[in-house]
């Protein structure tokens, strides 16, 4: 399991992820999820990965052989529009899928994975799409300035609670780490190194990228600082008519 979120803000994107991956209990190993392409100035691309490893990797890995080759017919450095690369991300991933598909069927395993794509090309506008395992693709809507991929109930209230388009790249930043942070405590299949990218718009290239630990000083006064919220606003909650009223 994993977790990957992308928030869209009228000042551009945040993007971030866990590294997490296991095969039970006893086989845990450490993967980025998080993967940049692009050309500075001209082209700016992060794609997020949750679900089956070796699909994913299989993806990112022909994304990466087609941006070496001038003669593939379509690559990120020719798509025109940020939903060209989510659709075009979407036939490589299903192609992949549909490659494996037979083989892993004998052994139940799902050959599914799903993206979140974020990024911005040229003068066209910032955005955030998730990718489905289908192929198909969604965008962030105003009202939902954020997507989500892997284990995503946890870390959402704390989203629908704070992120409007309004919210500045600072603020998108530490509830997304918020809501990581939420869904490591509620699920021991997400965990660290947490990855974050903020994107300013219009800068075609990642402003600043985090790789934080389970110990890192940041981590450790988000949570403190939350945990402390937390009981403040429970502690102020209304008393009950037939309890003891304060003095």
């Amino acid at each position: 399991m994993t977790y990957c979120l992308a928030i869209k803000v009228n000042s551009g994107l945040i993007l971030a992820s866990d590294s997490r991956t296991n095969a039970g209990v006893d086989y845990v190993s450490t993967y980025s999820k998080m993967h940049v392409f692009g050309t500075p100035g001209e082209r700016f691309f992060v794609l997020l990965t949750a679900g089956n490893l070796a699909t994913s990797q299989a993806v990112v890995n022909t994304l990466k052989r087609d941006l070496d080759n001038p003669a593939a017919p379509v690559s990120l450095n020719t798509v025109e529009y940020l939903f060209d690369a989510a659709h075009y991300i979407g036939s490589v991933s299903n192609r992949v899928q549909q490659g494996h598909a037979d083989a892993l069927k004998q052994t139940g395993v799902s050959p599914e994975a799903s993206f979140i794509l974020g990024g911005q090309i040229r003068d066209k506008t910032h955005d955030i799409y998730l990718v489905y395992p289908q192929g198909n693709y969604i965008a962030a809507s105003p009202e939902t300035p954020y997507l989500q991929i892997g284990e995503s109930k946890y870390g959402k209230p704390i989203l629908d609670r704070v992120i409007t388009p309004a919210t500045s790249l600072e603020d998108a930043a530490r509830c997304a780490l918020v809501s990581l942070d939420s869904t490591m405590r509620s699920n021991i299949s997400v965990g660290p190194p947490l990855e974050l990218t903020f994107y300013r718009k219009d800068g075609l290239s990642t402003e600043r990228h985090l790789t934080l630990e389970a110990n890192s000083p940041l981590i450790r006064r988000i949570q403190r600082g939350w945990n402390d919220g937390l009981r403040r606003a429970f502690n102020g909650l209304s008393r009950f008519e037939w309890e003891p009223k304060d003095e």
